[in-house]
């Protein structure tokens, strides 16, 4: 299929899929055959602006169509499984925003529907595809960081306050799924606690620790309540140090030359025995890309060229299990909870 363009299906045309709408419309080997929504006032929208678009608000006839060989799936969470279960179904390769499902029982069946039909499932986990944390992914496989000890995200801000789910389902996944892609480790347990300020049983702040098989540890912090905007993820490792820091308008990542090492000599005191090392900070030149385009790029390379995709129903999965112990540990008070028990 080098040589073909992949015909594509957007099934939502609201807040972020009028985004995925734009990236596939411009994206050279694609072919935008349908938006699909209920809502006949953003596909006359999106019809305005891609003039070549077929708009539909029948998603079966959407998928009846012989020239759609890929479906994107940008409606509210909670119709994620539906949609998505459809389309594989119907035999179309299959892209889902984040989160995948809003249970991970759901998003296993989807992995194994795909699996079984032999198409491609991929789930918008964005950040994955940013440069930055690419250029962090790649230092951290080189050991260029030696022995990454431990990872923190910091996801807040003054606002969007939302009424359907609380900060944690809100804005982790985010930083759950960059956490998994560099660390590159099976996550074992989820200990969360947060606090309801603004709404009844809809937490605004969450403070997670994830925990992984191989002694590794992630602290997440994210909120809807609070006076800066920050979106920052620290990677500490036992040779080097890394930042990215998503509000920076140019030096997004800097590398810490930083690191502490103790002697094992028993005979010298205390203070002898623990080095520490301060270094340069280098900001690496980072390459250009919007992630977006660059996320939709891959889908659909990963179906024309048949090649594994990053982001897969495996990695949604994954991302999805941890969101359900988190929400789990949240109702009882911080109390670790295993994946397996998900």
């Amino acid at each position: 299929m080098n040589n073909c363009k992949l015909g594509v299906a957007v099934i939502g045309a609201g807040y972020w899929g009028k985004n995925l709408i734009r990236n596939f419309a411009t994206a050279k080997r694609c072919n935008l055959k349908y938006v699909c929504d209920l809502d006949e006032k953003l596909l006359a929208v999106q019809k305005k602006c891609f003039p070549f678009i077929e708009t539909s608000t029948n998603l079966q006839e959407v998928l009846n169509d012989s020239q759609v060989d890929a479906v994107v799936v940008a409606t509210d969470v909670p119709t994620h499984f539906n949609i998505a279960q459809k389309s594989l179904e119907a035999g179309k390769h299959t892209y889902v925003e984040k989160p995948m499902t809003s249970i991970a029982q759901e998003s296993k069946a989807l992995v194994e529907l795909a699996k079984e039909k032999s198409l491609k499932l991929m789930v918008g986990h964005l950040l994955e595809y940013h440069p930055g944390v690419g250029f962090l992914k790649e230092s951290i496989d080189k050991g260029k960081v030696g022995q990454p000890y431990y990872v923190y995200t910091q996801r807040v801000n003054l606002g969007i306050v939302r009424k359907d789910e609380n900060a944690w389902w809100s804005l982790a996944p985010h930083d759950i799924s960059i956490i998994c892609y560099l660390l590159g480790s099976e996550p074992e347990s989820v200990a969360a606690q947060g606090q309801c300020y603004l709404q009844k049983d809809i937490e605004d702040v969450v403070f997670a620790t994830i925990k992984f098989a191989d002694g590794k540890m992630a602290n997440i912090h994210c909120s809807w309540l609070d006076p800066h905007k920050i979106r920052k993820v620290t990677v500490v490792g036992s040779e080097k140090m890394l930042t990215f820091d998503d509000m920076e308008a140019t030096e997004k990542v800097r590398m810490y030359d930083k690191a502490v090492a103790i002697k094992q000599d028993i005979t010298t005191s205390y203070v002898e025995v623990i080095s520490l090392r301060f270094g340069d900070i280098v900001i690496p030149k980072i390459p250009g890309g919007e992630p977006l385009s660059l996320e939709c790029g891959h889908f659909i390379d990963c179906i024309l060229d048949n090649k594994a995709i990053r982001s897969d129903g495996i990695d949604g999965l994954r991302v999805v299990r941890i969101l359900e112990a988190g929400q789990k540990s949240l109702k009882n008070n911080g109390k670790p909870v295993k994946l397996e028990d998900v």
